[in-house]
């Protein structure tokens, strides 16, 4: 079989560039602070300013720019049984967290087939394994994420472009801000080290995945310490 090579550009004197999607959120703005401090070039628009569930709005803003990482940070939970829970409810945690990711990538593609490389990486959750009750929206989504970056990993691979997806673990956040005092330790007590991650920590490793991984493709990083996360 005949494999077909890769030709990698050369090295530019301009600093390399990244889009952050949901970079107002905790994850989102400690990449943009670890990847600033780095020397990179960071676009992260807001929701006011991009609004990424309209995969025209994305197109629109995407056009023109170059990067060769796109972080799909964004992320919303609106939790409530299913039988109870509105179309609109489901549609707007679906929007965002899946088809938000979705319109980006597509959108960021031409240009990293363009420069014959890139990286994506998205945000999933530990729900998409073990949801708890009333977060099925959002634990499919975030599921959805996980074929999502097997077949583009499968498909853009021969093109020199990356795809990757964190599982994070439980972090304080704004998001995780309403979660109950009983419920907060019952996720600690399933962390072996007895610890949460911390949003540092996860933007410190997107960089080290993006500069110091350059084979790796394709692949699911769960950054906590609870065991056995897809078990």
């Amino acid at each position: 079989m005949r494999v077909k090579s890769i030709m990698l550009l050369p090295m530019s004197s301009d600093p390399p560039h990244a889009i952050v999607i949901g970079g107002s959120g905790g994850i989102g703005t400690a990449v943009v602070d670890e990847l600033s401090n780095a020397g990179w070039q960071v676009d992260a628009p807001s929701h006011a300013e991009l609004d990424i569930t309209s995969r025209g709005a994305v197109i629109s803003h995407f056009e023109g720019k170059t990067p060769e990482l796109l972080v799909c940070a964004a992320g919303v939970t609106d939790d409530s049984l299913i039988a109870r829970m509105a179309p609109e409810q489901w549609d707007h945690v679906w929007n965002v967290n899946y088809r938000g990711a979705l319109h980006c990538a597509e959108a960021v593609l031409p240009s990293m087939r363009c420069r014959g490389a890139g990286h994506i990486v998205f945000l999933s959750s530990h729900s998409a394994f073990h949801p708890p009750g009333g977060q099925a929206a959002y634990a499919s989504a975030k599921a959805a994420l996980l074929d999502l970056n097997r077949d583009l990993a499968l498909r853009c691979g021969p093109e020199n472009i990356r795809v990757n997806t964190l599982i994070p673990g439980f972090l304080e956040t704004r998001m995780t801000s309403g979660v109950s005092k009983s419920r907060r330790q019952e996720v600690l007590a399933a962390h072996s080290l007895g610890r949460f991650n911390t949003c540092q920590v996860v933007a410190g490793f997107i960089r080290h995945l993006h500069e110091s991984m350059p084979h790796t493709s394709g692949q699911v990083f769960q950054l906590d310490s609870r065991p056995n996360f897809s078990g």
